[in-house]
């Protein structure tokens, strides 16, 4: 695995510390800019539509630069965002800074993951971008409590130097570790990225990635109110629970990260089903302490670890370029705001379950996306045995049977 790998996900560990800041600093930060909680929360809202509707088109600027250029001015963009944020006077610049810093971080996760395919062998990709997407769980399991305590120790604005810093820090390795690329070019270049656009089944994996997300968020973004006033878990047990469900993310993206090149559909197929068990034993057994751990931690494993199957599926039907990654990503944005916010509508119409009966609903839906693929690749079997689909498989191989 080259080293480089390990470089890209300091910096998505930056970008993502950075997104979680604001939802562990709403009190205080409601406080310091004369505003209610419920326009912190906007905060929140602003950085995720930044990163699903701006990122590609940073990135579509950004297109015709190579891509280690392309990474150091985006670290360039995301620490201005990130400056601006930690001084800001009023809440309408604050507003402005998470715009930048999302429009940044998202057009940073395409091109990272890109560069990440260019570095590593076909056999390895999958495990390579499992790497660096360690950045994004990591970032889940150590960003928003260390952002909270600095936070709280310092002063919400110490919270946002502090990812400033780490941002300079993972430049300057970025500067030192990842080497000169190429892959960026002309007018031959850009068409060549939009071109697999037309192509349908992309957008089918795309909408699989939605699903897989949303999912997954609609419970996630509800983990606290329904750990403590359903199941009954004292308030200072969350934290500890939350941090069990970011280290099964970690261990299940290691996992889907060692098995993403050879058995991408399959391993996309087993964890929806799995998520739609996990999901729904959660909403029917959300009283009982012991079966909400263990579903909880089911969702962890089987969730957002997805992302390197995922993003296996995206380049193989697509391409490997910075554009394609993007979009996929600004896919996965859309999904955790589907999750989130659809969640928080059913909840008040239906009780605190209601999300994770929304997860899994929106789980079968991705099963019920995948189906073409599948149909698809019965069908390739089915009229020449022996042999794959191309988009199936490996670059490196046929995926095993």
């Amino acid at each position: 695995m080259p080293r480089a790998v390990y470089v890209l996900a300091v910096g998505i560990f930056a970008m993502v510390t950075s997104e979680f800041a604001v939802g562990g600093l709403m009190p205080q930060m409601a406080g310091g800019l004369g505003v209610t909680i419920s326009q912190i929360g906007y905060l929140i809202t602003a950085f995720a539509v930044a990163m699903s509707a701006g990122g590609p088109l940073m990135t579509v600027a950004l297109v015709r630069i190579r891509p280690k250029p392309a990474l150091m001015l985006l670290f360039a963009v995301f620490l201005a965002g990130n400056v601006l944020a930690a001084v800001a006077p009023s809440y309408g610049v604050m507003m402005v800074a998470r715009v930048i810093t999302g429009i940044a971080s998202q057009a940073f996760f395409g091109v990272a993951i890109s560069v990440a395919v260019q570095l590593s062998r076909p056999e390895v990709r999958g495990r390579a971008l499992a790497v660096v997407l360690n950045g994004l769980m990591l970032g889940t399991l150590l960003g928003l409590p260390l952002s909270t305590l600095i936070g709280g120790q310092f002063g919400w604005r110490a919270a946002f130097w502090a990812v400033g810093v780490l941002t300079v820090l993972a430049a300057l390795a970025t500067t030192a570790g990842v080497p000169a690329l190429g892959g960026a070019g002309g007018d031959g270049d850009f068409r060549q990225e939009m071109a697999v656009f037309r192509n349908g089944r992309l957008w089918l994996a795309l909408s699989t990635s939605t699903l897989i997300i949303g999912a997954t968020f609609a419970a996630f973004s509800y983990l606290s109110p329904i750990l403590t006033q359903v199941t009954g878990f004292p308030s200072g047990a969350v934290p500890l629970l939350l941090v069990a469900y970011g280290a099964a993310t970690v261990v299940g993206n290691h996992v889907v990260g060692r098995l993403a090149d050879r058995h991408t559909v399959r391993v996309l197929l087993s964890g929806l089903v799995l998520n739609t068990i996990f999901l729904a034993g959660f909403a029917l057994f959300a009283h009982l302490s012991v079966p909400t751990v263990i579903a909880m931690l089911g969702v962890g494993l089987v969730g957002v670890t997805m992302n390197p199957a995922m993003a296996v599926r995206v380049q193989r039907v697509g391409n490997p370029g910075p554009l394609v990654n993007t979009v996929h990503a600004s896919f996965i944005t859309l999904g955790v705001i589907v999750g989130s916010s659809v969640g928080g509508l059913v909840i008040d119409g239906f009780g605190l379950r209601a999300p994770l009966w929304l997860g899994a609903g929106l789980a079968v839906l991705g099963v019920v996306s995948l189906l073409p693929e599948l149909g698809r690749r019965t069908g390739a079997r089915s009229s020449a045995p022996g042999r794959l689909d191309p988009c199936l498989a490996s670059p490196a191989g046929q995926e095993r049977p």
